[in-house]
């Protein structure tokens, strides 16, 4: 159970008070063989996660279903936490250049830079979307995505999403016509994308935190390569001309015919009362019972949703559906 957070000793005592239901605590660390502190740190750590049911001078754990789903519940947040800081990596980035000694400034040091290769456009592409930590907006002439598109565009996405980065999208209205794109869509959107539809998009236009810019060198073939600039007035002027398109184009919701309810959780009321149910009951059993569905029924539900939310399990499952506002 380390995986969970838990050191040897705590796992030990754990499995103690499984076996021993109702145990009492003075001779515990005499049948563990270990130090008296070291159990006493476990059941300190225990009654801090409510782990334990006590009456009497005896002590009961709870069932491994509800304590492993409290433990995993815990160590991810931990994680999505370490996954946050190291996403803000830029001040120590600064404080390392800092470090280096001054040096003339290249082409690709400038503030604009000319991208003609393929893998290098991409690679900005990613280093851009990686360190992002407030804001990418982007207009995207493309009337399909292939799904080589969708595969490298996901988890750049989903990886912005998670983090609190706020994505504006404009597409094609014909792009609504190719049902891959149109699902790829559909699921930015509910993992909280904003979406916006104009008729006759021709302008590719991409934007980082209102600071870094990338256009096409020549608007009538993209192949040439890309512009990347941080010069201030170019992308003022970009970014204006982006909420010019923005203002002039139709909520993604209404050209898709979505209701902004599904746009919102992406999920079906009864799906929303079977999250709640896995969020609240330690059994699949309970929670059939509590929504007066069948056992099959409410796993399956269980099922779709973590599909929907790209969840491992319950616990996972419940931290994204909180990240996201559904419960």
């Amino acid at each position: 159970m380390q995986i969970l957070g838990l050191t040897e000793a705590e796992e030990d005592v754990y499995r103690h008070l499984l076996r021993n239901p109702g145990a009492e605590l003075d001779d515990v660390h005499i049948l563990l063989r270990c130090a008296p502190e070291e159990t006493e740190g476990a059941l300190r750590r225990f009654r801090e996660l409510r782990l334990l049911k006590e009456e009497g001078g005896r002590v009961w754990a709870h069932s491994p279903e509800a304590v492993v789903g409290r433990l995993a519940e815990q160590r991810l947040e931990e994680l999505y936490e370490s996954i946050r800081m190291l996403s803000r990596l830029q001040p120590v980035i600064d404080s390392l250049a800092g470090e280096s000694p001054a040096r003339e400034s290249g082409a690709a040091d400038g503030p604009t830079e000319r991208l003609t290769e393929i893998a290098d456009i991409r690679t900005r592409l990613d280093e851009l979307s990686f360190f992002a930590r407030s804001e990418v907006q982007s207009a995207e002439p493309y009337d399909a995505l292939t799904p080589e598109n969708i595969a490298h565009a996901r988890p750049l996405d989903m990886r912005c999403l998670r983090r609190g980065v706020v994505i504006r999208n404009l597409v094609r209205a014909s792009a609504l016509a190719d049902p891959l794109t149109l699902s790829y869509l559909r699921e930015l959107n509910a993992a909280g994308a904003r979406i916006r539809v104009l008729d006759g998009l021709d302008e590719l236009i991409l934007i980082y935190d209102r600071h870094t810019a990338l256009v096409p060198i020549d608007p009538s073939d993209t192949a040439m390569g890309a512009l990347c600039s941080r010069e201030r007035g170019i992308v003022t002027t970009i970014i204006n001309n982006f909420e010019r398109l923005w203002e002039a184009a139709e909520d993604f919701e209404t050209a898709a015919g979505q209701t902004p309810q599904d746009a919102a959780v992406g999920v079906t009321p009864l799906q929303l009362r079977v999250l709640e149910a896995m969020c609240t009951v330690a059994k699949d059993e309970a929670g059939a019972r509590k929504l007066g569905v069948s056992l099959r029924t409410y796993r399956r539900h269980v099922s779709d949703l973590f599909q929907i939310l790209g969840a491992e399990n319950r616990a996972h499952a419940a931290l994204l559906a909180r990240e996201r506002g559904w419960i």
